[in-house]
């Protein structure tokens, strides 16, 4: 493979902008236009209380937390999607409100293209097998496409996909996978 990614996403209302734990989100610097503070090692933006209750206001339903049943059958997606696209999957972590996978392409195609896919493609497994949430949707807009420039960062990415706390399920190749 000549690129490998990080890739992750949260489920739909679980992560709002101006969250206390922190986020990633367009916000104004003082009197300046928008930024999105999302370069890596670049601190996320603190708690924002009035944005926070303005984007939970504008939810079309509630929070969307995942179940060890719906964590398996995106995992099952996940391989498939790789598989069908020639990718390599080499690792995933499923919590109940957000999702972590390391990936390798061929070339270098635009991340996006790789968060569309695999959100898309488990959105429609899921469609099938559950119901649909209330607001439509299983997931957040976007996410986070993180460029593993090397076998470190590759190594890094694994580890930090493994040691998730509190993960409904994680899968690594090679380990039973």
């Amino acid at each position: 493979m000549d690129r490998y990614w990080l890739l992750t996403w949260t489920t739909y209302g679980t992560w709002l902008p101006g969250d206390d734990r922190g986020f990633v989100s367009n916000v104004r610097d003082g009197d300046g236009p928008e930024v999105r503070h999302n370069a890596p090692g670049m601190e996320p933006d603190a708690k924002q209380r009035g944005l926070w209750h303005a984007a939970k206001v504008k939810m079309a339903g509630p929070a969307v937390y995942l179940t060890t049943e719906q964590a398996q059958s995106i995992l099952e997606q996940f391989q498939e999607t790789a598989r069908y696209r020639g990718w390599e999957l080499l690792a995933v972590a499923i919590m109940p409100n957000h999702l972590h996978l390391v990936v390798g392409v061929p070339g270098d195609p635009e991340p996006d293209t790789l968060l569309r896919d695999f959100k898309s493609y488990a959105s429609r497994r899921l469609n099938k097998a559950f119901d649909r949430p209330q607001n439509g949707t299983w997931w957040t807009e976007s996410g986070s496409r993180r460029k593993l420039p090397d076998d470190g960062a590759v190594r890094g990415a694994l580890a930090y996909v493994e040691n998730q706390k509190c993960p409904l399920l994680v899968w690594v190749k090679g380990e039973g996978g």
